[in-house]
């Protein structure tokens, strides 16, 4: 039979080996086998797609680049994952032994009237080291959290530069949207001006009334009044994308005057199917990490109310010296230290408690995290799925108005109709176009979110660069 003192190791590394609190298992739901109108075959990884590319304008890659790159919330992302990589390191060396050194020499003496003491000298030295035995798992509990917690801040980052590119996309959208109507509204000035022109000979003629003219005078008007509203727009959407890369606002300015089309995409989206979120989303990998950062906690919590034990000693010499005789003396200590805990009115199993009820919290947000991702995509699909057609409907509809205003216009002139006819063509060619440079805008803008609620294009940079 063995003895106690031989069974004493041995029961130490039984219980070294004892990790309390629950294990993290990636959570489950049930998903739908597809989108409401999305196929049945996945998308596989679509974080390094650089589905902007599908828009053909290299002055938007170019942003795009440049602004996973520079943007400072991207950076600021960035910096808290270097935080949690140094935490794993301070939650780790718990577990590791505790070596300290310190020495301090004391010089004494004393001086006054007929007396004279001698000076003496101390010199003294420590070394120390404690240990404290992971007998339940707190130090591998905690260090699990903290790389639960690294995991969160990747996934941050990468939701950083999700965002970063709806905003900087949308944005570009809807600075050449601005200029669109812009185009569209100089050109309906243009066309007011001439049939003012017009109305002004004919009443000189005898053909019209003053009242014609004042009509034509006040549409010219309206349409210069709406033309600083419309820069205004143009100028804020290029402020916020210089922001974005992290340059002063005004910096792209005379870049994007120098125009362009509105970005249309000639890409079709293959959206995958909802399992495909859980591995693209990073939102989705953050609420997981979370999660599973909650979950060890609850062994950390745990591991609270079982004893605990250290090893500690010292070795302490020191060295004195006086009128000429020194003495020299080591003194040296070592032992375990237990602690207890017997008596603390329900706290531990409080903290226990609430560690558990954090771990279904983050359980109850992953889940509502997905479902909110598989809204987002069925409804940016819904869109996507329909926007051309109201973008060939108006197209149809401008080429209508326009042959109406050129008839009403040719009718006008040879006096078969009123002015009156004239300003209403008038008014639907310029309410249409304006119509049409919208659906075209909100044809990209959802482009764009679906793209993005589908995790794509987050790790670009990074992967092409392999």
């Amino acid at each position: 039979m063995l003895s106690i003192r031989a069974m004493a190791p041995l029961a130490m590394l039984l219980l070294a080996g004892c990790v309390v609190g629950p294990n993290h298992t990636a959570p489950e739901m049930a998903l739908p086998q597809k989108f409401g109108e999305g196929g049945n075959k996945s998308a596989g990884d679509v974080s390094a797609a650089a589905w902007w590319e599908g828009f053909n304008d290299k002055r938007l890659n170019g942003l795009v680049e440049n602004g996973l790159s520079q943007n400072l919330t991207v950076l600021q992302a960035v910096e808290r994952i270097n935080a949690a990589r140094a935490n794993v390191v301070v939650s780790a060396a718990n577990g590791f032994p505790n070596l300290t050194a310190s020495a301090d020499e004391t010089v004494s003496g004393a001086e006054g009237t007929g007396t004279t003491r001698p000076t003496s000298s101390t010199v003294q030295g420590g070394l120390s080291v404690s240990w404290l035995l992971d007998l339940f798992g707190q130090v591998r509990r905690n260090k699990e959290s903290a790389e639960a917690s690294l995991g969160a801040a990747y996934a941050s980052a990468d939701v950083a530069r999700l965002s970063l590119l709806s905003d900087l996309a949308t944005s570009y959208i809807d600075a050449r949207y601005y200029q669109a109507r812009l185009a569209v509204a100089k050109e309906s000035l243009a066309s007011r001006r001439e049939t003012l022109e017009l109305t002004k000979l004919q009443l000189e003629a005898g053909a019209a009334s003053r009242l014609d003219v004042v009509q034509s005078e006040g549409l010219v008007n309206s349409t210069l009044a709406d033309l600083p509203g419309l820069e205004t727009n143009f100028r804020q959407a290029a402020h916020h994308i210089a922001t974005l890369l992290g340059l002063p606002a005004s910096t792209l300015i005379a870049d994007l005057q120098k125009g362009g089309g509105q970005p249309i995409s000639r890409r079709s989206v293959n959206t995958g199917v909802p399992a495909d979120l859980i591995r693209n989303r990073p939102d989705i990998r953050q609420a997981e990490r979370t999660l599973a950062a909650a979950v060890a906690d609850i062994g950390v919590a745990e591991a609270q109310l079982y004893p605990s034990i250290s090893l500690g000693g010292s070795i302490s010499p020191s060295l004195t010296s006086s009128h000429g005789n020194s003495t020299h003396l080591t003194s040296w200590s070592f032992g375990p230290s237990l602690t207890l805990p017997i008596l603390d009115g329900g706290r531990l199993r409080g903290n226990v408690d609430i560690a558990n009820s954090s771990a279904r919290e983050q359980y109850l947000a992953w889940k509502a995290t997905v479902l909110v991702a598989i809204e987002e995509v069925s409804n940016s699909l819904a869109a996507v799925n329909r926007d051309s057609q109201t973008v060939n409907a108006l197209r149809a509809t401008v080429r209508s108005y326009q042959e109406a205003l050129e008839l009403s216009t040719a009718s006008y002139k040879d006096g078969a109709t009123s002015l009156l006819d004239v300003l209403d063509a008038q008014r639907s060619v310029s309410t249409a176009k304006a119509s049409l440079t919208q659906a075209v805008q909100q044809m990209a803008t959802d482009y764009v979110t679906l793209n993005v609620a589908i995790g794509g294009g987050y790790a670009f940079p990074a992967k092409r660069g392999k």
